[in-house]
């Protein structure tokens, strides 16, 4: 673990001016190439301490400026156009790039690491994604993947994935009305045909055994009129 000096707020880090410790990948990888942080040397203390006036109002500038940016921001939606399958999977995921490359066709553009994907996209549909205009200011916006601008403006209206399954059901909708209308009576005519042909079949089968009962009866007298012979 390494100390380093916090140049701005970090998500369950720490505020700006905070000496913290992390891991060396960390803020060899990100921390200190962002100059989000500085190592928390002799030097680098006293160079903080003398620019924390500076610092401080900078920031304060740029969150101002982040929530004004916000208050027009929040509740964008962006349409991406993927490939997909007829279940509505994708041939891969949704990437901050994705969303990043999307948002230069709007009035807002946003940098890729702005983005925060918490859950990975993979599939279509609406789902919502954090962007961070500042680190003290968080908005959420709508990304609409789809396969083309047509189907990204119905599900924009449905507020829902159109896959195959879906569009069938809107079919059967369409022409029963409500779904399910049509099978419940032919279901209910099933049941009440069961017992009629219970019926039937406990008639025939008592029809045979008269038959069988009645056929001895008939072999008698033929036997008498032959010993009276």
């Amino acid at each position: 673990m390494i100390e380093v000096i916090l140049l701005e707020r970090i998500d369950r880090l720490g505020h700006m001016g905070q000496v913290v410790k992390v891991r060396p990948g960390f803020a060899r990888n990100f921390l200190l190439p962002h100059q989000k942080a500085l190592r928390a040397t002799k030097a680098n203390l006293e160079l903080f301490e003398k620019q924390r006036a500076q610092l401080e109002a900078k920031n304060a500038s740029e969150r101002e400026a982040s929530q004004a940016k916000a208050s027009k921001m929040d509740g964008l939606k962006l349409v991406v156009i993927r490939q997909a399958s007829e279940t509505g999977q994708l041939y891969g995921s949704v990437s901050a790039r994705d969303v990043s490359d999307a948002a230069k066709e709007s009035k807002y553009p946003i940098d890729r690491m702005q983005v925060q994907i918490d859950t990975p996209i993979k599939a279509l549909g609406l789902f919502p994604v954090k962007v961070k205009l500042h680190p003290e200011v968080t908005i959420k916006v709508t990304i609409n993947v789809a396969r083309s601008p047509e189907e990204a403006a119905v599900q924009a209206e449905k507020g829902a994935a159109v896959t195959k399954a879906a569009a069938e059901r809107a079919e059967v909708e369409a022409a029963f009305g409500v779904p399910g209308e049509g099978a419940a009576p032919a279901a209910e005519g099933e049941e009440a045909a069961a017992p009629k042909k219970a019926k039937k079949t406990k008639a025939k089968a008592a029809a045979a055994e008269g038959e069988e009962a009645e056929a001895p009866k008939a072999k008698k007298p033929r036997a008498k009129k032959a010993a009276e012979g």
